[in-house]
């Protein structure tokens, strides 16, 4: 079994890479990520202000990224994690969102969930939650 890849380290805690390779890609959704970037909803703003260029223990976060007939909100290629936003309109996709999760597992992924509430109102508590989240799946 060949030895892991260090990704990091959170509070002195390992984190190994999980990079999933040759995922799935439509590249008829294109034009929507680029859309979809352009629209600037606030909660995956103030995310991605928060993450980007590696500002979140040296990991690399992709957004708007498209994986099968998807697209996520944010993907960690290096762990092959993605980070959802839920919006109000979620409560009503219960089973939309199940089936894209049971998809993503599929191939080997992982979904973490945030309330696009939690992000307004206390991004310090959602990025504890991803950085336990991690330290749980990937140390």
């Amino acid at each position: 079994m060949p030895e892991k890849e260090i990704l990091t380290q959170i509070n002195g805690i390992i984190i190994y890479r999980n990079f999933v390779e040759n995922l799935p890609y439509n590249p008829h959704l294109k034009a929507l990520t680029k859309e979809k970037r352009k629209l600037g909803i606030l909660s995956e703003v103030i995310f991605w202000k928060a993450v980007r260029n590696k500002t979140f223990h040296q990991i690399d976060f992709d957004r708007q990224r498209i994986i099968g007939n998807y697209i996520v909100g944010f993907y960690v290629k290096t762990l092959g994690l993605i980070i959802e936003i839920d919006g109000w309109n979620h409560d009503h996709k219960i089973n939309y969102d199940l089936e894209r999760t049971k998809y993503f597992e599929s191939l080997g992924l992982k979904v973490f969930r945030i309330t696009d509430w939690d992000v307004k109102q206390n991004l310090a508590l959602s990025l504890k939650q991803l950085e336990d989240y991690i330290i749980e799946n990937y140390s």
